[in-house]
C-alpha cells in the first residue's frame, strides 16, 4: 500500500481541498464550550481551529468546506473576518462524522480531499504533512489514507490505540500484540469512501470498521505515521497539556 521509495515531490498535487468538522457540542469541553464553539476556544493565545487551517496553509490548500451545527453563527463570522475560500455546510441536526462529510459532498466537489478534524493540534513536519499525504495517495489503490501518531508520542491521549498497520501500511484491527497507532483526525480520503454509506447522521467508525473487516473493502485504507507532534485536546485535561506543552516550546525557542 506504501511505497517507500516514493519520493514527496512531484508525484501528484496537493488537493486543492480540505473539510474542517467543527460542527459537534464539546460535551468533553463544557466547562470551556458554555460561551464559545469548541473550535474556538483559545489554546497557546490562539484559537483551537488555527492550527488545522495553519496546516492547510502551508501546504496551498485553500478551498476550504467547514461543517456548523453548535455555535455555527459564530464559526462561520470568525472564518469570514480571517478570509479565504470557504464554504459552510451547515447541518439543521447533527450529522456526526460521516453523516457530515456526505452532506457536504455538493460543496467539496472533488474526487480527493483532506478532512480534519477542528480540534487537532498537530505540528507539521518537511515536508508539510499534507504534501507527503499526497504524494503517497495511490489513487488506484486506496481510497483512505489516515494520519497515524505511535501511542507512545500521542501527547494528553488516555486511550489504547485505534488501529495497527501492516508491513505495508494497511491499516488493520487493533491488536495488543502488536504496535498501536492513534488515529490523529487528520485523512485524505476519495469520495469513493463513501459509496454505500448510510443516509442520515453516522460516524466515520462504521466505513472505518468495514474497511478492517469486510473483505471486499480490506487493503484501501492505509496510514502514514507522522513524524512531528501530535496533542490530544477532546477534552479539559487535553486543553492544559496542550498549554504546557506549548509553553515549553516557546521557552525552547
Amino acid at each position: 500500500c506504501l511505497n517507500k521509495s516514493r519520493q514527496f515531490s512531484s508525484v501528484q498535487p496537493t488537493p486543492d481541498t480540505a473539510m474542517i468538522l467543527a460542527a459537534g457540542y464539546g460535551l468533553r469541553m463544557r466547562s470551556h464550550c458554555d460561551s464559545l464553539p469548541k473550535p474556538l476556544v483559545p489554546v497557546g493565545g490562539k484559537a483551537l481551529i488555527e492550527y488545522p487551517l495553519a496546516l492547510l496553509e502551508r501546504a496551498g490548500v485553500k478551498r476550504r468546506v467547514v461543517n456548523v451545527h453548535y455555535m455555527g453563527q459564530h464559526i462561520a463570522e470568525y472564518l469570514q473576518q480571517r478570509g479565504g475560500e470557504t464554504m459552510f455546510s451547515e447541518e439543521r441536526d447533527l450529522l456526526e462524522t460521516g453523516g457530515g462529510i456526505v452532506h457536504a459532498l455538493p460543496l467539496i466537489q472533488r474526487d480527493l480531499f483532506f478532512v480534519l478534524n477542528s480540534d487537532v493540534l498537530c505540528l507539521d513536519s518537511t515536508p508539510p504533512v499534507f504534501q507527503q499525504m499526497a504524494a503517497q495517495f495511490d489513487v488506484a489503490r486506496m481510497d483512505a489514507l489516515l494520519l497515524l501518531i505511535p501511542l507512545a508520542r500521542a501527547t494528553g491521549y488516555e486511550g489504547k490505540g485505534d488501529f495497527c498497520l501492516s508491513p505495508d501500511g494497511v491499516i488493520t484491527l487493533r491488536d495488543e500484540h502488536k504496535p498501536l497507532y492513534v488515529y490523529s483526525g487528520i485523512q485524505l480520503l476519495h469520495r469513493r469512501f463513501f459509496d454505500g454509506a448510510p443516509n442520515g447522521a453516522f460516524k466515520l467508525g462504521q466505513l472505518y470498521q468495514r474497511y478492517t473487516k469486510e473483505p471486499a473493502f480490506m487493503g484501501r485504507m492505509c496510514g502514514l505515521v507522522h513524524s512531528g507532534d501530535w496533542l490530544h485536546v477532546g477534552d479539559g485535561h487535553g486543553v492544559a497539556e496542550a498549554e504546557a506543552y506549548l509553553a515549553r516550546q516557546t521557552e525552547n525557542v
